[in-house]
């Protein structure tokens, strides 16, 4: 069956020493991978650019049953990027949620036009922001729970509670594991919470704090998605905006 969709790309790596294999999240099926030949010719190699982490674009392929691995027969670029490649703070936050949203999205095999369509239009916003944008990757980074399934659950909270991030939930005694927040860190959760793209600009950190945050961000998504790890590319973040 051919399917035409619209595609983020999450990611490239080698297969063989003539094929890499792309990862697209695509609008229609979710998280699919294909086979891609490596360019052996200059003119040939322009074409990998589009495979750029977090390019958006239009592909058609064969959706052959029991395959894992699939062949692109047509692709076009559906969104080109004006500052997101030469910005030197949108390019470090671009390979942060490159490697976030590979490693979220990996599994996700279901089509949700809606985590689509957000994820499209937020990575536009970025790439056409001119100030106030320091924020993006954790307001993106929260937000994803929600589409995710695996937003906290903060309604019954108590002060002073602690919170389980295992359990996704406050508790008003210490958890008996190490992955739990201290009374004086939740209580300020609800409110970090409430961060959309729309209202990041009115949330303050200073290095310390965002380095804290994006660390226990990793955290959590390590505890409740498959196979999550560290992220290399959060070094970077703290470096460029400590």
């Amino acid at each position: 069956m051919l399917i035409k969709s619209k595609a983020l790309v999450l990611g490239k790596r080698k297969y063989n020493d003539s094929h890499d294999i792309v990862t697209l999240y695509t609008q229609e099926a979710g998280t699919v991978s294909f086979l891609v030949t490596i360019p052996k010719t200059r003119k040939a190699s322009t074409k990998s650019i589009v495979f750029q982490p977090l390019n958006q674009l239009c592909i058609e392929w064969d959706n052959k049953e029991n395959h894992h691995l699939f062949r692109i027969r047509n692709i076009q670029c559906a969104y080109l990027y004006s500052s997101m490649h030469n910005h030197p703070y949108k390019i470090t936050i671009k390979a942060f949620l490159g490697e976030f949203l590979y490693f979220a999205l990996r599994h996700e095999q279901s089509n949700d036009t809606q985590l689509f369509s957000y994820l499209c239009s937020s990575l536009q916003w970025l790439d056409a922001a001119q100030h106030s944008f320091s924020n993006f990757h954790i307001a993106l980074a929260i937000q994803l729970t929600a589409f995710l399934g695996i937003f906290p659950h903060t309604g019954s909270q108590e002060r002073p509670a602690y919170f389980d991030m295992i359990n996704s939930c406050f508790s008003l005694s210490q958890p008996h594991h190490s992955h739990f927040l201290s009374t004086q860190e939740a209580e300020y959760l609800p409110q970090l919470l409430r961060m959309r793209i729309v209202n990041m600009h009115l949330f303050h950190f200073n290095a310390s704090q965002r380095s804290r945050i994006l660390t226990l961000i990793n955290t959590y998504y390590q505890l409740h998605i498959e196979g999550f790890p560290k992220l290399q590319s959060i070094q970077i973040l703290h470096d460029i905006f400590a």
